[in-house]
């Protein structure tokens, strides 16, 4: 197991490190109960709820194809008898091997990609079919949104050292570079017209950044690349400059000129995970180091200013062991999103517009009780995993 991540965070704070430890334990303590081992795979949700008694329960919705391989990615850092749990009995290296089995039925490119980047990792022999998969999906010339067309470049990076995937690679590789919008650092939601309606074709989510500087980090560390460190790093000083002073990473972008359009929700995983293991990946890769960005986002999990009642304590905890969960995140609690909704529309011609206003109307508070299993998964990739270069 690599342990330089936590080993690296005790150093620097070891209130934070204890934080690592609890929301990692509270991971492994949590997938097993997100897991339907009649189905062999994990639920899209668990969501909070009160039962007819008036007591407080969690209700498992739906499956999910995507977190589960984004889980086996995760776990296979814990030791084998560690894995076996969240899997029915299974290590991570088997249960990527059951999603492998069922790729034919998979028609999500983003799934697929996830899938073969799990066999990937966990040295699948079929992994080969698996890319098949991903190609047969991934159209060539047809755009794609930025997350799946990430996740494409990520599966490719990790298969180049047993396969020859050298020109899947390199096409998937120019077709995120070309992405961006002119001289932006940011990543938009789609590498190309056609899949978001036009008025809001300038607003890309905070996935949209962080899982292209990640593939790109990725794809330098297997091999020299530096205009993709460079393009990774770019993004990452961009989103990192814009943190909030409580450590959020905000959630809406302008792809056009790197502002923040809205920064609400908030989401958990963000800041235990998904900026972690980005910014993690990018610094070993030889990129900038923003471990204290990352800190700054991990500590809002404990701290989170937008749950404070006036004297400053907090009126919710996000980490609910009782329950074993995350709560997903802080939101504004506005009707239909409209805060979202009106800034995008205002942004199109005014980019930097605010809308003040709408901040003081509708303030952040509300919380959205549920916890899905990728959350998990990407905690324990973010903070048991490593990249060599």
């Amino acid at each position: 197991m690599n342990t330089t991540r936590l080993g690296a965070l005790a150093q620097e704070d070891g209130a934070l490190h204890a934080l690592a430890e609890r929301l990692l334990a509270l991971a492994e303590a949590g997938l097993p109960q997100m897991y339907l081992p009649e189905a062999e795979t994990f639920v899209f949700t668990r969501a909070g709820v009160v039962s007819p008694g008036g007591t407080p329960v969690l209700e498992q919705r739906g499956t999910s194809t995507r977190y589960a391989a984004i889980t086996a990615l995760g776990a296979r850092f814990l030791p084998e008898d560690r894995q076996r749990p969240l899997f029915g009995g299974r290590t991570a290296e088997e249960f990527t091997g059951v999603l492998v089995e069922r790729l034919p039925g998979v028609t999500n490119l983003g799934d697929a990609a996830l899938v073969a980047w799990a066999a990937a990792e966990t040295g699948h022999p079929k992994l080969s079919d698996a890319l098949d998969r991903v190609a047969a999906l991934d159209v060539p010339g047809r755009p794609q949104y930025t997350v799946e067309a990430a996740w494409v470049l990520s599966a490719l990076t990790a298969a180049r050292a047993v396969l020859d995937v050298e020109e899947p690679l390199a096409a998937a590789r120019a077709r995120l570079l070309a992405a961006r919008v002119g001289d932006s650092p940011l990543f938009p939601h789609a590498t190309g017209p056609g899949l978001v309606p036009g008025y809001r074709s300038h607003v890309a989510c905070f996935a949209d950044q962080t899982y292209p500087l990640q593939a790109l980090a990725r794809l330098h560390a297997s091999g020299d690349d530096p205009e993709a460190l460079a393009a990774a790093d770019a993004c990452a000083a961009r989103i990192c400059a814009l943190q909030g002073d409580g450590g959020q990473w905000w959630w809406h972008y302008d792809a056009r000129e790197g502002g923040v359009i809205e920064g609400y929700p908030v989401y958990s995983v963000h800041q235990h995970a998904m900026a972690p293991t980005a910014l993690f990946d990018l610094a070993e890769a030889g990129g900038t180091d923003f471990g204290a960005a990352i800190r700054r986002g991990l500590r809002w999990m404990a701290d989170v200013p937008e749950l404070a009642d006036p004297t400053g304590n907090p009126r919710e905890q996000m980490i609910r062991e009782d329950f074993g969960v995350t709560w997903r995140k802080v939101y504004r609690g506005d009707p239909k999103k409209a805060v979202r909704a009106a800034r995008g529309l205002t942004t199109r011609v005014a980019p930097h517009a605010r809308l003040a206003p709408l901040d003081r109307i509708f303030r952040p508070g509300a919380v959205d009780r549920e916890c899905r299993p990728y959350e998990f998964g990407w905690m324990l990739f973010a903070w048991l995993g490593g990249t060599q270069r």
